[in-house]
């Protein structure tokens, strides 16, 4: 991979520098598998407090190891292929969902310091790098291609299985991916045009302050289309229609057991955490300090390894908010899942990004702000009547012609 660390300019193989890359790699790997056997912990427990119930609480101290409990049964539990499944297709569902969320970790900084103008990058002995493993020039286009390819795995679980239910869910996964990726990249696009950068480091570095902060400079509406889009892609409640279990006995993984269901499990949990530093990213400044009181940065006693603390703090305040939307929300039917993303999500995200790209042309040629700003909420409000108008329309034909079945 193409990376812009100055630790992979002339490596050689075995070097130090190689074994730092080695080091980086096992690292994002063990970290990424304990955080997920931790967030199934955190999760149960969260609810569970908010259930007014107790949760895990047999194995280890306060139930720290259930979930290593339940992952060893799960791996010594007999593993079933139905008779009529694609066995090899079978077999590799699974691993489309798990791995992607891992290998999105490797453009994610994870520290360093960008205060004063600095690039993020760290010493290490005498060897400067970045706290990511590899940060190429188009990371957020990356981001968005493994974030897609994750749904291939939902797919071909279902289809593979050669079972009806399996395949109704894998097909509401494809719906639900297709309707609500639209809503996610152009609201990832109002951030790549405010950072003027594809690179996750440069959106880092270009939010250099709370008022840079994209959740702040982009206007807030970006970050909560892409908050929903993120929650529906990840199949999380309220949107977790693929394993309605009360019309789909468990969704696409029906037919899966022992070591083949713990992935799809464990993806689901990674997928979160993986989620929840990628909105870290984006909107609230990555590992950039959030001043307080005055101080800049009131963790800067612990050096280069702030900006680390500073990120999973913010990681953990979303992983918060992914267990309340669970305890909390019900579940959206599916005819409302479909019309909150193509008549709501979609011409919203849309429209918003107009508004930012026609307040940059305006700067760039003198245009008065308030005449722009005005012009395109008139516009905005003009398609959104449109819009409206032509919704009520349909739904008039559709109750006029009855059910077509």
């Amino acid at each position: 991979m193409l990376a812009l660390d100055p630790l992979l300019e002339n490596i050689k193989l075995f070097s130090v520098a190689f074994l730092i890359v080695i080091v980086k790699v096992i690292i994002i790997f063990v970290v990424g598998l304990v955080g997920t056997m931790l967030m199934v912990w955190f999760e149960r427990k969260v609810i569970s407090y908010m259930q007014n119930r107790i949760g895990p609480d047999k194995a280890g101290p306060k139930g720290l190891l259930q979930t290593l409990a339940d992952g060893i049964k799960l791996f010594f539990k007999e593993d079933l292929i139905p008779e009529k499944s694609d066995r090899f297709v079978f077999k590799l569902a699974p691993y489309l969902a798990f791995v992607p969320a891992f290998l999105v970790w490797s453009v994610i900084p994870l520290g360093g310091d960008f205060s004063g103008g600095k690039d993020g990058t760290i010493k290490i002995g005498s060897y400067v790098t970045k706290m990511q493993l590899a940060d190429p020039p188009i990371g957020v286009l990356l981001l968005l291609a493994l974030s897609s390819i994750a749904v291939y795995g939902i797919m071909l679980a279902g289809w593979s299985s050669g079972s009806k239910y399996p395949l109704l869910g894998s097909v509401r996964a494809s719906a639900q991916m297709v309707s609500y990726e639209a809503a996610l990249g152009l609201s990832l696009a109002t951030v790549i045009l405010v950072a003027g950068t594809l690179s996750t480091s440069g959106i880092v570095f270009a939010q250099s302050s709370f008022t840079k902060w994209h959740v702040v400079a982009t206007g807030v509406v970006p970050f909560l289309i892409f908050l929903i889009a993120a929650t529906a892609e990840l199949n999380r409640p309220p949107f977790d229609l693929v394993e309605a279990e009360q019309e789909l006995v468990g969704g696409f993984n029906t037919e899966y057991s022992s070591i083949r269901f713990a992935l799809f499990f464990l993806a689901e949990f990674m997928n979160t955490i993986t989620m929840s530093g990628v909105i870290v990213t984006l909107f609230f400044g990555g590992p950039q300090p959030l001043p307080i009181a005055g101080n800049d940065n009131i963790l800067s006693f612990l050096g280069p390894f702030s900006g680390t603390v500073w990120f999973l703090l913010k990681v953990l305040v979303f992983l918060y908010m992914y267990v309340w939307f669970r305890a909390t929300l019900p579940r959206l039917r599916y005819d409302q899942l479909m019309n909150l993303g193509w008549k709501l999500m979609i011409p919203l995200a849309l429209g918003w990004f107009m508004l930012l790209a026609a307040f940059r042309v305006g700067q760039d040629h003198g245009w008065n702000r308030a005449v722009v700003g005005v012009v395109c909420i008139v516009v905005m409000a003009a398609c959104a009547w449109l819009l409206s108008l032509a919704s009520k329309v349909s739904a008039r034909n559709r109750e006029r012609e009855g059910a077509m079945f």
